[in-house]
């Protein structure tokens, strides 16, 4: 049993999740890591917008699993993911993701999302 709260999305703390209906693709130091047409799109409050990929369209050879974890009341508990690419560059939680998202927000489920320090996220 956990006493971290669980918050839903209210008018002052609203979270949208839509279809980003275009082409997006991520590439972290140059290399290609994930490509779809399925990402969707989550804008909460007044953060950034961030797009939320299909695992599957990750290239899951390019992931190892990092130990850190984290909390959100609104999405729960989030894991990462560090990135090494090619040339053997190794990028520390890069992705994150909610394995079991909280209700509000199950539709990012099966997704990761990357850290834009991290990657460069293109939306065409």
């Amino acid at each position: 049993m956990t006493d971290r709260p669980v918050l839903q999305p209210t008018a002052t703390h609203p979270i949208t999740i839509e279809p980003t209906g275009k082409h997006v693709t991520v590439r972290v130091n140059g290399e290609l890591i994930a490509d779809t047409q399925d990402a969707v799109t989550l804008q909460e409050s007044t953060y950034p917008p961030v797009q939320y990929i299909p695992q599957g369209d990750v290239v899951a050879e390019r992931l190892v699993p990092s130990d850190t974890e984290t909390y959100c009341p609104y999405k729960g508990e989030a894991s990462y993911y560090h990135v090494v690419t090619e040339a053997g560059d190794t990028v520390d939680d890069a992705i994150w993701t909610y394995r079991e998202p909280y209700p509000a927000v199950a539709r990012i489920a099966g997704h990761v999302a990357f850290y834009p320090d991290k990657a460069d996220v293109t939306i065409a």
